[in-house]
């Protein structure tokens, strides 16, 4: 069990990487050090990430914040395994993109993690996307949109997420495995709140202050990035990917995918 890290790309200042996390329950959590700021896209797994800037229980499309020098543990006390796509970059490397956006002045994290926001999903799928492609040049575009991104979104002051209890943690990071393991299929929240042992009430409250999303949000989410790596990774028809990934209708798909990843289905394969 432990962690390997993988280089994929690296250029001045920035340098991509491929972690996948095979520690469990069983494993102790050890201290690491952010060498550089480090903002590391989810794309399976959960896991606890704890820093002096608070924890967070993080699950497929939430962003980890390090800031340089910082010491962090991250845990497996509930599922085991994870995987990240880890952009590193220098403080010349955060200068530079800051530069050039108006009305941002700090370029430290003041917070340890981001929520799978709906602003994130286009750019995290590319990611995922440009990872299993080996596309250089897309990870070193994607390393500047990403890092632009989160500062804009911290100089807007995104609510932070109170910390879980170790039970709340526990049971959501169940439902977010059932939900990656199932989210082809009808997941209503009766349904996830029973399984969780939860009134429907309390788990949504619940679900949605450690992850930032509502368990529909978080469910749509999670069909709509796989959907937009099967388009950009195949040819197969549209209308085959909506369904697999769990929509009934084609036009109910192409709305929702156009709302939440910013462009149509057959926009998004062509560009």
């Amino acid at each position: 069990m432990g962690v390997t890290s993988h280089n994929l790309a690296a250029g001045p200042g920035w340098r991509a990487d491929d972690v996948v996390c095979a520690s469990g329950p069983r494993d102790r959590p050890f201290e690491e050090k952010h060498e550089v700021a480090c903002i590391a896209v989810v794309t399976s797994g959960t896991f606890e990430y704890r820093t002096r800037q608070g924890g967070a229980l993080l699950s497929p499309g939430a962003l980890l914040l390090g800031n340089r020098g910082a010491c962090f543990e991250c845990g497996h006390d509930h599922s085991a395994g994870d995987r990240c796509l880890s952009f590193h970059v220098t403080p010349r490397f955060q200068e530079a993109v800051a530069a050039a956006l108006p009305g941002v002045r700090r370029l430290d994290f003041p917070r340890a993690a981001l929520p799978p926001l709906p602003q994130l999903a286009g750019l995290a799928a590319e990611a995922e996307t440009a990872r299993e492609e080996r596309d250089a040049a897309a990870l070193e575009e994607i390393a500047v949109r990403l890092t632009a991104a989160v500062a804009n979104l911290l100089a807007d002051r995104v609510p932070a997420v109170a910390a879980p209890t170790a039970r709340d943690a526990r049971r959501i990071s169940d439902a977010l495995r059932r939900i990656e393991a199932r989210t082809d299929e009808r997941l209503s929240l009766a349904l996830l709140a029973g399984r969780a042992g939860m009134s429907a009430y309390h788990f949504l409250r619940t679900f949605r202050q450690i992850v930032g999303l509502t368990p529909h949000q978080y469910v749509l989410r999670t069909r709509l990035h796989r959907a937009a790596i099967r388009l950009r990774q195949t040819r197969e028809p549209v209308s085959a990917i909506a369904f697999d990934a769990g929509f009934e209708d084609l036009s109910t798909f192409n709305r929702r995918f156009r709302r939440v990843i910013g462009a149509s289905p057959s926009e998004w394969r062509a560009q």
